[in-house]
């Protein structure tokens, strides 16, 4: 197997999008609260990799994200 860096890049956005359009299920209060702050860091985390800059360093792959986008 190889490994293609647009392809994993790619299933990332795929999952940001998928994390961004799910439907929020039948709960209240600190569960909501709950499920709402692991999505948005979810699609936060997926968007970072899926929007990053990357080398290979010494057999290394290195993302860069700049944080002020």
């Amino acid at each position: 197997m190889t490994f293609n860096i647009n392809d994993f890049q790619n299933r990332f956005k795929k999952r940001a999008e998928a994390v961004k359009n799910r439907s929020m299920p039948p709960v209240g209060g600190d569960e909501r609260l709950a499920f709402i702050k692991q999505a948005e860091e979810d699609y936060q985390d997926y968007m970072i990799i899926s929007d990053s800059e990357y080398e290979i360093i010494d057999g290394y792959l290195v993302f860069k994200y700049k944080l002020d986008s």
